[in-house]
């Protein structure tokens, strides 16, 4: 694997990136600009990664390091990608060892942008990243926080892990595969809806969101621009995903519509709650004698609803978690909902919910049968992509 880090403040957390690498048993060659160079030194590069450093093309002539270095490597990750990196990775610029590596990769690359909102909005970094995504390349989308300085807004290098978990997604698919949901937006629901009864207190279930975010995660890898809708997930927001936060079934109803009018797949991964109160009590209830009784009414279906206005062309997929009659269930559901396919999973102590690993049926509209073994919930989820991806022609 090859590192590239550009001359940006958020070149110290590439050492983070780095240790997950490395700790993870890949062998990375950091090939730092001399910009980067400025604000993480050689040593500490050497270090962390246990490689030899060469930051220019002309150490080490002998072994040709600029076209050594792409050629060899499974994967190129680019963190941080300043905006000056972009604009000379898209034009093919080859006037250090790190835009020639990037000229002779032939294995996938991944950008991770930092920079501040306002160049990253500017439309030649718009242009920029728009032809690199159009050749193949992985760029992700940056989160939004703290910038240098006082600054707030979208253009923060992702944290390191979630990087990490993008760069896991490409190699998993192997080879210099072109990104196939480049192009497409995807809304992927997540987590668990709650429907408060008093202050403290709510109805809702057991779903931690990881499958959901699973499919953020591999969409993201296969070029796709996402939105999630997370209810209710205590998980660190995957890298390059515009995030919609919400709480009750309601909420994640019209946050679903209004981000599905124009997305090419939507994946309802989240469980939302059948039902709730008809009372919302505005004081605590008090355990002071008889229990209450709780009156409660049935919560809108999502899924059916976007099953009955989607427009043409757009694949939907639901899931379908049941402890028993799971697969006959799972084929009810994917006809009333008319979906295009159901992600059927049997739950229960230890299995689904919460857990990092995950099974499932998934059962298509004209009535075959996939059967996904057990296996870890990103790979389950590029799994579903992979029968998604026919039905978008």
């Amino acid at each position: 694997m090859v590192l590239g880090v550009a001359g940006g403040i958020a070149a110290y957390k590439a050492c983070e990136l780095l240790r997950l690498f490395t700790e993870s048993g890949y062998a990375v060659r950091v090939v730092p600009t001399a910009a980067a160079l400025r604000f993480v030194g050689v040593p500490t590069w050497a270090a962390l990664s246990g490689q030899p450093v060469v930051a220019d093309v002309f150490t080490d002539a002998h072994e040709v390091p600029h076209v050594a270095l792409g050629r060899h490597a499974d994967l190129v990750v680019v963190a941080p990608a300043t905006a000056d990196l972009l604009a000379r990775a898209a034009h093919g610029i080859a006037d250090d060892l790190l835009t020639n590596t990037l000229l002779t990769a032939r294995c996938p690359t991944v950008y991770a942008p930092a920079m501040h909102t306002e160049m990253w909005e500017h439309p030649a970094t718009v242009v920029n990243v728009a032809t690199l995504r159009e050749r193949g390349a992985v760029v992700i989308e940056p989160a939004t926080g703290r910038l240098t300085g006082a600054d707030t807004g979208k253009g923060r290098l992702p944290e390191p892990e979630e990087i990490f978990a993008v760069a896991r997604a490409v190699l998993r698919r192997g080879g210099p595969v072109r990104p196939d949901l480049a192009g497409r937006h995807v809304v992927v629901t997540a987590g668990g809806t709650r429907e408060p009864l008093d202050p403290v207190r709510y109805l809702g279930n057991r779903s931690s969101g990881k499958q959901g975010y699973a499919f953020a995660r591999t969409a993201i890898a296969r070029g796709a621009r996402v939105t999630l809708v997370a209810a209710n997930v205590a998980l660190p927001y995957p890298a390059g995903v515009e995030i919609v936060p919400v709480g009750t079934t309601a909420e994640l109803r019209d946050a679903t519509l209004a981000a599905a009018v124009d997305a090419d797949v939507v994946i309802m991964a989240a469980a939302p709650a059948d039902y709730r109160p008809v009372r919302y009590q505005p004081q605590k209830i008090k355990k002071d004698g008889a229990a209450p009784t709780l009156e409660l009414v049935t919560n809108p279906d999502i899924a059916a609803e976007l099953g009955a206005t989607r427009r043409p062309g757009q694949v939907l997929v639901i899931f379908a978690a049941e402890t028993h009659d799971a697969v006959a269930s799972g084929r009810a559901k994917l006809a009333r909902k008319r979906a295009d396919l159901v992600v059927v999973n049997e739950v229960g102590e230890g299995r689904a919910f919460g857990t990092d690993d995950n099974a499932a049926t998934v059962l298509d509209a004209d009535g075959k049968a996939t059967e996904l073994s057990a296996r870890p919930k990103e790979e389950l989820a590029d799994a579903v992509w992979d029968l998604v991806r026919p039905l978008l022609g």
